[in-house]
């Protein structure tokens, strides 16, 4: 029975990441720390960008979960750091992997669902200032971007 609790922490921590990160990327990347997300609103050169280092703020609850819960000996502390890390994961394989390619890999899809998500994302990029963007979640982005067109995105 315990496991089964383990893993809803773990899934629930999971998604309400997906809520964390609607509102950071809406009222505070898109608010007072723009200066430093607007590097992911531009064409850069090279293979990192400033927006990177919210990667590492995003890791440190994260790693503070899961460190203060193996200090208690692996107690509910330990599994929402698993979500978050979790979370992180996905995001990193989604957004910069699938949607920027900022790693050459999964570079295409005939899936619904990822096709949306990369519409969704393209159009919030339509904008390169922090006012008039839309669609600011990740992985719960509304139904008509993921049934807009037929074909795949660009």
């Amino acid at each position: 029975m315990i496991y089964i609790y383990y893993l809803l922490l773990v899934l629930g921590s999971f998604a309400f990441m997906e809520g964390v990160a609607w509102f950071s990327h809406k009222y505070i990347m898109h608010g007072p720390l723009w200066f430093i997300h607007k590097t992911h609103h531009v064409i850069g050169k090279g293979p990192f960008q400033l927006n990177d280092v919210f990667a590492i703020i995003f890791a440190v609850p994260s790693w503070l979960f899961m460190q203060f819960g193996v200090m208690a000996g692996f107690d509910y502390r330990f599994y929402i750091g698993i979500g978050i890390t979790l979370y992180g994961v996905w995001y990193f394989i989604v957004h910069d992997v699938f949607v920027h390619q900022r790693v050459k890999w999964l570079k295409t899809t005939k899936n619904k669902y990822m096709q949306g998500l990369r519409r969704a994302h393209k159009v919030h990029h339509k904008s390169l200032t922090k006012e008039n963007c839309e669609c600011f979640g990740f992985l719960f982005v509304p139904r008509k971007y993921h049934s807009q067109y037929n074909e795949p995105p660009e």
